[in-house]
């Protein structure tokens, strides 16, 4: 009879040996620390006359063998140094006298251990073993347990090393969240409560890495834990399933952080908490930020624009004032609006602020009457809105196109050689100019028309100051007149004959 029939009939009772041989419920630990009998060592490599591309198979089977030898032999030096430590530490120290129990642990690749344990350390701390070994209560009896098939043996035997300690907690300290999770698999496993408390207890306690976090959560809610501390432990990366009430709150909180942005006293913390957010942002594109809390902050920061730019209007022939101030100022509201744009856009919300930004035009006549070096970080905002739709980020009809471009297109040329020379690093020219031509290529040809010849009168007059749109001027012309030229003469008919 087959050795696994024998081992399935005396866990099922049908045979009557003091010898127990079982294999309890297998759960893969995260890191499987591979085990076997120590094989023979690995053959010599190939002496230098003999050619190895002959038989490449054959040394990669080699050189594979070789990369597993070397883990088997550290785990297996580990388990050693965990048995003599066990015999010579634990079990002399609890004075329990022999053991009356043989454990044996067989990995799955048979690789075993014996280990001299006491049954009744095994059946009060495991409900796995007090239930394998009650039905053998022979007195003067010495069992033999052996415990097959272990995906990790090195855990299995420090996991029962665990048992004798009389205090498991401190007993883990220091340990990585890998080696935690795999013993409280092997806890679970064997119904060891206290080692899966103390398992529990130390995950809750210590921080978890990102990589860390997700092991931990599929550990969790693999192994079905009836502990009430698994939730708690699980409340550190998720929240309670979404409601309406915590949608508004995320909402809420979403809106303080962008506001707190926006209103941000200190330069330097300003820039970089508006990276982190908008990184945040980029990186959770699924998730739906409310588009009114968007549009509601938006509303903000254009009131805000219009009312710095009408103070500024105000002061500009008063002597005393600070201009460089006033530069400041109107950078900043620039800022934040070029912001917000840059976050519709990510999440796909900007065709209604295309059209908000073409109505705009008390900002536009503003705007007009400042001199360019306070106002030219205003453009940008019509510059990346052309950067959208040249790169198909923003879909707006063609009335909405040509009306933002007929609002703010003069001042962008006017504005531009202050971008180039002051914003140098902050604005790619050809990003600009590549979206600006793609823009005005979606326009009809004679909306493109008008643009592109006022474009050739400024071009020819200010250089390397206006937007370099050569590109979009070629592909014009070409649709405008060579294209219909050719196609006019013999144009082709679509001819259908019917037969009966």
């Amino acid at each position: 009879m087959a050795s696994r029939e024998v081992s399935t009939m005396i866990k099922q009772g049908f045979i009557a040996d003091p010898s127990l041989s079982f294999s309890p419920s297998r759960i893969t630990s995260p890191v499987k620390l591979s085990s076997a009998s120590p094989p023979p060592p690995p053959p010599p490599p190939p002496p230098p006359n003999v050619s190895t591309h002959s038989n490449p198979t054959l040394f990669d089977m080699m050189s594979d063998e070789h990369n597993r030898e070397l883990p088997r032999r550290k785990s297996h030096a580990r388990v050693a140094q965990i048995l003599t430590e066990f015999k010579n530490g634990v079990v002399y120290g609890h004075s329990l006298g022999p053991g009356d129990v043989k454990l044996t642990v067989v990995g799955k690749d048979g690789y075993r251990v014996t280990m001299d344990v006491h049954r009744k350390v095994l059946s009060e701390k495991s409900r796995f073993f007090m239930e394998k070994m009650n039905s053998r209560r022979e007195k003067g009896v010495s069992h033999m347990v052996e415990i097959s098939e272990c995906d990790d043996l090195e855990i299995y035997v420090e996991t029962v090393v665990l048992m004798y300690s009389d205090d498991l907690k401190k007993k883990l300290i220091g340990e990585n969240i890998i080696k935690i999770l795999a013993l409280l698999k092997v806890s679970a496993a064997i119904s060891f409560d206290e080692g899966v408390m103390s398992c529990l207890e130390h995950l809750e306690a210590v921080p978890w890495s990102e990589d860390e976090e997700e092991i931990v959560v599929s550990c969790l809610e693999e192994l079905h834990l009836p502990d009430d501390s698994v939730p708690l432990i699980l409340q550190r990366v998720s929240s309670q399933p979404s409601t309406s009430s915590t949608r508004t709150r995320t909402d809420d909180i979403f809106l303080k952080l962008l506001t707190g942005v926006l209103q941000a006293k200190d330069d330097k913390a300003r820039r970089e908490m508006k990276v982190l957010i908008f990184k945040l942002v980029r990186e959770e594109a699924d998730y739906d930020v409310s588009k009114d809390t968007l549009y509601g902050l938006c509303h903000r920061c254009l009131t805000s624009l219009v009312l710095c730019l009408s103070e500024v209007t105000t002061q500009m022939n008063d002597p005393g004032i600070d201009r460089g101030a006033l530069m400041g100022e109107i950078a900043r509201e620039a800022d934040n609006m070029l912001w917000m744009v840059d976050i519709l856009i990510e999440k796909k919300l900007c065709g209604e602020f295309v059209k908000l930004w073409a109505d705009q035009k008390e900002l536009a006549n503003l705007h007009s009457k400042i001199p360019t070096m306070y106002r030219h970080e205003i453009s940008k905002i019509t510059a990346q809105i052309c950067v959208g739709i040249g790169k198909g980020r923003i879909l707006v009809n063609r009335e909405t196109r040509f009306a933002v471009l007929n609002t703010w297109l003069e001042a962008l040329y006017d504005d531009f050689g202050w971008m180039r020379r002051l914003s140098s690093r902050s604005l790619d020219r050809k990003l600009v100019e590549d979206g600006l031509s793609q823009t005005i290529l979606t326009l009809s040809l004679r909306q493109q028309q008008v643009i592109l010849m006022k474009w050739f009168d400024r071009f020819l007059t200010k250089g390397d100051d206006c937007p370099n749109v050569q590109r979009a001027f070629e592909v014009w012309w070409r649709r405008a007149f060579i294209r219909q030229v050719l196609t006019e003469p013999d144009a082709p008919q679509l001819q259908i004959t019917l037969y009966d």
